[in-house]
């Protein structure tokens, strides 16, 4: 594999996970204000 291709490898990785965390941080932060299960109750 040439070093471009690990390039683009890792970028998409990287790029991957920061979706994911991303996607989890404004769930949590929502779920936190509204009141959700992850916190067991209203905060707001």
């Amino acid at each position: 594999m040439k070093l471009t291709q690990k390039r683009i490898l890792i970028l998409i990785a990287v790029i991957i996970t920061a979706f994911v965390l991303g996607r989890l941080t404004v769930r949590g932060i929502l779920n936190f204000l509204l009141g959700g299960t992850m916190t067991g109750g209203n905060f707001l």
